[in-house]
């Protein structure tokens, strides 16, 4: 297993360059809160989403914050998701499925059917997230999210603002264009906790079953729902026009 710093050498450099990028995210993120009341920020705990929570609790950024539990989560978020909790203070809505329509999928179609299809595996999201997140954005205005483009096929083409027609809403990338290195530098710069398994070879963490460690070499998101094509790979939180 690689930890992140020797996947870098060492702790990467909290350089210009990346203190830049915050800043030009702080921005956007006080914007969006006047222009865009209210708005929430989508909270998955992995390392993107940390960066953003601390930027909004360092510079109490007028900005709700959400996370969807999905049931399927490793206990190393659990961990974070406590940590960020006795660090930050914010109030972070947590949002689980559906009880007894994710009972009858189950029912119908056993525990792990994500394996069998992507249709299934899609559908398992659809309950555990895209159900969830429909009622996390009710009553909002706008809603904002730690994606980037390096991270894989399905991003290259994001914009910091998009219409989320969906939902009908602005959604807001505001780091777009931040690279993994940028990432890391943030964090070890301002001692954002972050989710162990990252230090494990995850650096894309979702619901247990559906995520691994990557081999060295391999994309970012490679470790997410590995059986399928990478043009595939996304839980229809995100997809164009989603609507929940």
């Amino acid at each position: 297993m690689m930890s992140i710093q020797s996947r870098f050498g060492g702790a990467p450099k909290y350089t210009d360059e990346v203190a830049y990028k915050a800043e030009a995210t702080i921005a956007t993120l006080k914007k969006i809160a006047a222009e865009h009341s209210p708005a929430t920020v989508a909270n998955s705990y992995g390392a993107e989403d940390m960066v953003l929570m601390d930027l909004v609790a360092r510079h109490k950024i007028d900005l709700g914050m959400f996370s969807l539990d999905t049931g399927r989560l490793p206990a190393e978020t659990y961990a974070v998701m406590d940590a960020a909790r006795s660090r930050y203070h914010l109030d972070v809505d947590i949002l689980f499925p559906q009880t007894l329509k994710l009972q009858e999928f189950l029912e119908q179609e056993g525990f792990n059917p994500f394996y069998r299809s992507v249709e299934l595996r899609k559908t398992c999201c659809g309950h555990r997230k895209v159900e969830p997140l429909g009622r996390a954005l009710a009553g909002k205005a706008a809603w904002v999210t730690g994606l980037r483009r390096e991270q894989a096929p399905t991003r290259t083409d994001l914009a910091v603002e998009e219409f989320d027609a969906g939902h009908n809403m602005p959604k807001f990338n505001p780091l777009i264009e931040w690279t993994e290195r940028d990432i890391w530098a943030y964090i070890f710069k301002f001692d954002v906790p972050y989710n162990g398994l990252h230090d494990q070879g995850f650096p894309s963490i979702g619901c247990a079953p559906c995520t691994r460690a990557i081999a060295a070499g391999e994309d970012v998101r490679a470790g997410r729902w590995w059986w399928e094509n990478p043009e595939s790979k996304e839980c229809g939180l995100h997809a164009p026009n989603a609507a929940a």
